[in-house]
Formats: structure tokens, sequence, C-alpha cells
């Protein structure tokens, strides 16, 4: 049980980290990162212990995971929600039954920190019928595997 219970948390960790703009970091305000996510200064290279708080191996990750998710067509807040949450899902089926939890939960930090309405005004307009049905849905937005790769609607549309 507390296994499930640090997982939990580390999911919402980095569910945080993928929809904080980089210039929000604290690591942007060290001058680790530009505004575009890329590293200025290497771990190694690090003097105080508020940079390196500001740059551990999971900040590393997420940040490495939210280019990625820009240069495939994913760089809006919502859909790197919606490909985090089925990441998550599909890597462990145990999750599902906490899907709507997850899903709730961060939607409810979204609308408690005003960020909730810009979320959903970033979104771009959607095509709505497709030769495939999605393998899951995540915060409204469909996801589709093509080639064992997941895609948000939005980029599932463009392939």
């Amino acid at each position: 049980m507390a296994n499930r219970a640090v997982d939990l948390i580390i999911t919402y960790r980095v569910v945080k980290l993928l929809v904080t703009p980089f210039e929000r970091q604290e690591a942007f305000k060290y001058g680790i990162i530009d505004k575009d996510g890329n590293v200025l200064k290497k771990y190694k290279t690090l003097q105080t212990t508020n940079e390196k708080n500001a740059y551990t191996i999971l900040h590393r990750f997420v940040f490495n995971l939210k280019r990625i998710l820009k240069r495939v067509g994913l760089g809006g807040r919502l859909g790197s929600f919606a490909v985090a949450l089925a990441l998550l899902l599909r890597e462990n089926k145990e999750y599902e039954q906490h899907k709507v939890l997850l899903e709730s939960t961060i939607i409810s930090y979204l609308k408690e920190t005003n960020q909730y309405e810009n979320l959903l005004n970033e979104q771009g307009e959607v095509k709505t019928s497709y030769e495939q049905e999605p393998v899951m849905t995540c915060f409204g937005i469909d996801i589709y595997e093509k080639d064992g790769e997941l895609f948000s609607e939005d980029k599932y549309e463009k392939l």
C-alpha cells in the first residue's frame, strides 16, 4: 500500500512538472534551462543546493519528455496531460482503476490555480472521425496508437 502512495505522489509531481511552463520552473529561474527547456548548465557544474534541488533526475526526465512531446506536436499542456496519463495507464494496468481519480485531482488542481480555462482554450480544432477507434480517452482527449506509439487526437489527425 505504501508503494502505491509513493507512486501516486511521484505521478502527481511528474504531471505537475509536465504542465508547468519552462519559464515557471525553478531551473529556469536559476539559469539552468532556457525558455524552451534546453540545458544551459550541466548538472555537474551546479554549485548550490538550491540549484541541485531545482534540477534533479526527475526534473531532467520530465524536461526531456516535455521537449519530445513538443516535437511530436503535443506541446500544449492538455495534450501533455493526456499522453502522460495514457502512458502511465498503458505501462501499469493497475492504475486504470484510478484513472477517474487522477483526472479529477488534476482538474481540481488546475481549477484551484486558475489554469483550467487557459488550458482548455489552448487546444485547437480537432477532426472528429478517424479510421480507427481510440485506445483510451484522457481528459476528454482521444488517444490513438499507431506503430506502438501513442498520439493525442490532434497529432493523430496530422499523420
